[in-house]
């Protein structure tokens, strides 16, 4: 049967192949049709063995930086500013601490989990716990007489220093040579930052008592590496809930009665130092968990090097708030500890594929 189509004819040819579903081909050369718009294309996706995942020591190190030293560089001048305002004891400001960390006896008991640890660590865990009061005691002691960014620092250049050596004597934990590098950076940093105060103390009891805060401080050191060492050594369920529960219960049982029997009991009854009583418990609740967890992930000499991160906070906030001069050691000192966590935080940055860690 005739259709009405004469063979050869270009337009015809076309409405024939358009009718049978074979259009997008050229009627001569068998090309594609570039004036069809063309699919997306999507790149090809990794196979989930491939993906690039943070390493553990990774994330312990920008939980340390973002978590804990952030948040504990705005600790110390709180602390100072409190004193300034009403006088308040150390102790007083360690135990409104401390109530912060009570209610975490809640969520233990809603997990079934024992208030102390388990019988057979329970030791440890108060040993943890005592240690992080006595640090704690000593650097808010520290900040009374002593300038709260020269406190932080002797605090954490000893506690790195320290925790170096404990890993090293007590772990044999390594370092590699970059790490080292960034540790020896930041205590030079520190150096920096405290030791022109340190040759320029006055005699007679205004130096006494600056001397004094500088060896609390660095007692406040010594303390917290003990305390991560420590932690460490923990290995039950519902570890971190269990240990700043006992911070907070340990710390009451030790501040309240040397608060009656040391120092003078103050009630404050201005704004001011309520409103930084509950800065300090909150913003150090924070730290604690956060650094905490990061030293189950990372050697505990970096955490502290990290940490460091706290000195350049509280320096801050004593030129902008407190209106406390800033030398320029000081700055000198303090971008010099910037550069050393930037070089442990590079050193140490990788990922995970399928149990792999490539640097």
């Amino acid at each position: 049967m005739y259709d009405g189509l004469r063979p050869g004819d270009p337009m015809q040819e076309n409405a024939r192949r358009r009718a049978t579903g074979k259009a997008g081909s050229h009627p001569y050369f068998n090309l594609p049709d570039f004036t069809q718009p063309s699919p997306p294309s999507t790149p090809p996706s990794l196979p989930s063995h491939q993906r690039c995942w943070p390493s553990d020591a990774t994330k312990g190190l920008l939980v340390a930086l973002l978590g804990g030293g952030l948040p504990a560089g705005f600790v110390g001048p709180f602390s100072r500013m409190a004193y300034q305002a009403s006088h308040l004891p150390s102790l007083e400001l360690l135990i409104g601490r401390c109530l912060f960390h009570l209610p975490i006896a809640l969520l233990l008991k809603l997990r079934g989990d024992p208030l102390l640890g388990p019988p057979d660590v329970r030791g440890r865990a108060f040993l943890h716990a005592l240690l992080n009061v006595l640090s704690i005691g000593c650097a808010y002691s520290a900040v009374q007489v002593v300038p709260a960014g020269n406190a932080a620092t002797v605090r954490k250049g000893s506690s790195t220093v320290c925790s170096a050596l404990l890993a090293l004597c007590l772990e044999s934990q390594g370092l590699s040579g970059y790490d080292w590098c960034g540790l020896l950076g930041s205590t030079l940093g520190l150096i920096i930052i405290v030791g022109p105060g340190l040759g320029t103390l006055q005699e007679g009891t205004t130096g006494l008592y600056t001397a004094l805060g500088y060896v609390l401080a660095f007692l406040g050191g010594l303390a917290l590496s003990l305390g991560l060492l420590v932690y460490r050594s923990l290995h039950f369920p519902s570890c971190l809930p269990t240990v700043a529960f006992l911070f907070g219960l340990v710390g009451l049982m030790g501040s309240v009665p040397g608060l009656f029997l040391l120092q003078t009991p103050v009630l404050p009854n201005d704004p001011l130092s309520w409103s930084c009583v509950g800065a300090v418990g909150i913003l150090a609740l924070v730290s604690f968990v956060c650094v905490s967890y990061a030293v189950t992930k990372a050697h505990p000499a970096l955490v502290c090097a990290v940490l460091h991160s706290e000195v350049v906070v509280a320096l801050m906030l004593q030129y902008y708030v407190l209106y406390e001069t800033v030398a320029p050691s000081d700055i000198m000192g303090a971008g010099v500890v910037l550069g050393s966590i930037a070089i442990i935080t590079a050193q140490n940055l990788s990922c995970e594929r399928e149990g792999q860690v490539e640097e």
